[in-house]
């Protein structure tokens, strides 16, 4: 694969012009591919996986017609940190348009922000309204301090907006109960029946469990009642915002190039909005083809994101509310599950 990494050196491996290679490109008959790092996956996580996908099945379909629960009462959360700008920034520039010259303190120290972003499934009504746009919240990690001494920027006493150097679990509990449930409070929609909220977050050492005795005081409010519950280990895969939400909104801030800190923060809110609901809703439906290639691959993750012409299918009113999963992999994980747990717990006997 080391000789593939460029036209020149696949042309040389293949005893062909360069030419040659770049229209074999053209008709398709060759495609370059960029190959990601994926996290490894030992066995027990693979039945982990597999697990958390066979409960997102609904139970009385498994049997002729596995489909997916609709997942209208869950909330994905997570963390990210949103940069300044890029080391690289690519633009097209006229012929005779000079080249923008971007200056920064250092390349390794750019100034970043860590947001905590929840998202829900968006609802529609009958005649194709959006009733919930899905966008609960994105919440910077951050505090102000008055500025100890005048500058050129400012003078003395001016609040000034930092980010929280340390995310530990003080800041996500405290994120979690005095912002997240809130704005769930607020936006989730009055008409809707048992407000059992399920709420799914990463493994991350700075995140609170159901377990936390604080959040055991707050968990229950006004008819809600708010679960935490983990997302498979090494899988960003079955989170909605590492699947593709966090992408776009990336996309949308290099756009705005922010100069400060504090524009950084009104950029990242501001894409955070303008974001269509149907981009948010095309990955609630992505993760659930995501689920059905985890059956296929035993709970492996050496597949590509699969592509389902969702925008077509949507054209033609033939797009899925709730994806069925292929019953033979669902026999079959269903099956391989049972005797790993099996065989673990024979094993715990000895």
């Amino acid at each position: 694969m080391g000789d593939r990494t460029c036209i020149i050196d696949l042309a040389r491996m293949l005893n062909l012009s360069p030419s040659t290679v770049w229209r074999l490109i053209k008709r398709k008959v060759l495609k370059a591919h960029s190959s990601p790092l994926c996290p490894g996956i030992s066995e027990t996580c693979k039945m982990t996986r597999m697990r958390w996908v066979l409960r997102l099945i609904m139970d009385y379909s498994i049997p002729h017609d596995p489909t997916y629960y609709g997942m209208f009462d869950v909330v994905h959360i997570d963390e990210k940190w949103f940069y300044l700008t890029q080391k690289s920034q690519r633009v097209y520039l006229a012929n005779n348009e000079p080249k923008p010259h971007r200056i920064g303190k250092s390349r390794t120290k750019i100034p970043k922000f860590m947001f905590m972003e929840a998202v829900a499934r968006p609802r529609w009504d009958d005649d194709g309204n959006c009733e919930f746009d899905g966008k609960l919240g994105i919440f910077p990690f951050t505090n102000s301090a008055a500025a100890k001494r005048t500058s050129k920027n400012r003078v003395k006493g001016t609040l000034e907006t930092k980010p929280v150097k340390s995310v530990n679990q003080i800041a996500t509990r405290a994120m979690m109960i005095n912002m997240l449930i809130p704005a769930i409070k607020e936006k989730w929609l009055p008409h809707v029946g048992e407000k059992v909220i399920y709420i799914i977050q990463d493994n991350a050492k700075a995140h609170i469990l159901q377990s936390d005795p604080e959040w055991q005081q707050h968990y229950k409010q006004d008819g809600f009642t708010f679960v935490l519950t983990q997302q498979p280990a090494n899988s960003p895969d079955c989170n909605i915002l590492d699947l593709g939400f966090f992408r776009s909104i990336q996309s949308l801030i290099h756009k705005k190039m922010p100069k400060t800190v504090e524009d950084l923060s009104g950029a990242v809110i501001d894409a955070y909005k303008e974001l269509h609901p149907k981009t948010l809703s095309n990955v609630w439906m992505t993760l659930q083809y995501v689920g059905n290639e985890i059956l296929k691959h035993k709970g492996d993750n050496n597949y590509q994101l699969p592509h389902n012409k969702k925008k077509n299918l949507e054209d033609e009113g033939n797009l899925p509310e709730q994806v069925k999963a292929p019953i033979w992999a669902v026999n079959e994980c269903t099956q391989l599950y049972d005797e790993w747990k099996q065989i673990n717990e024979a094993r715990g006997k000895r």
